[in-house]
């Protein structure tokens, strides 16, 4: 039986798998256009893709400076790759509420798609992992929650669009039940995942970009 099965997005505007018996949540709650919500079935995981505007050099080197609490590198000095890396922690940070933290598990990895832009453009496309950690509302009572997030960051130039894909894999439920197994278990599920959707990602139609 396979891990993963294959599924469209965006009314077939896209292509690429979900973790087998995943539940659409459009069937359940409205979603916004921009985002596709997959939630697990016996967990409290989920999966989204989004699209989102492309994030310019001077907003990404920006925020990643006040990430890093450096000052911002002036525009024209970054090497594509690197703010390529800082657009990535920008998408990732905007996840966070007040008072969260970001940790970065594993740094943005350059990886190849398998597919090509209409006009055969080479599409950079990142993968990485962080976690975030948010205090409890009440302080000092009980540990933080923390969340591990798996992600693929796919820039299209062209389109002025980033295309993301998180996988948000929580800790709590896992600890609660002192279930390190468990927790490990959807990390893996959570790495093959973007492992798939990098070997099986494809857009259709690129006017959804538009």
């Amino acid at each position: 039986m396979s891990q993963f099965t294959n599924q469209d997005f965006y009314g077939g505007a896209m292509r690429g798998v979900v973790p087998q018996g995943w539940i659409d949540s459009s069937t359940l709650r409205e979603v916004p256009d921009h985002q596709e919500l997959f939630l697990s079935p016996t967990t409290l995981s989920s999966l989204i893709t989004e699209i989102n505007q492309r994030v310019s050099e001077e907003e990404a080197l920006s925020r990643v400076a006040t990430f890093n609490r450096q000052p911002a590198a002036p525009i024209g000095s970054a090497t594509s790759l690197q703010i390529d890396h800082a657009a990535a922690i920008y998408h990732l940070h905007d996840l966070c509420d007040e008072g969260d933290t970001m940790n970065v598990i594993t740094p943005p990895q350059q990886v190849q798609l398998s597919f090509a832009s209409p006009d055969a453009a080479p599409i950079k496309a990142y993968r990485g992992a962080v976690l975030f950690t948010t205090p409890q509302k009440n302080s000092g009572a009980g540990a933080p929650s923390k969340v591990t997030c798996h992600y693929l960051l796919v820039r299209l130039a062209d389109q002025e669009t980033d295309l993301l894909v998180f996988f948000n894999a929580p800790h709590e439920e896992f600890i609660k039940n002192g279930d390190s197994m468990g927790l490990a278990a959807e990390e893996t599920l959570a790495k093959n995942t973007i492992d798939a959707l990098i070997a099986k990602l494809e857009i259709c139609d690129w006017g959804l970009f538009v």
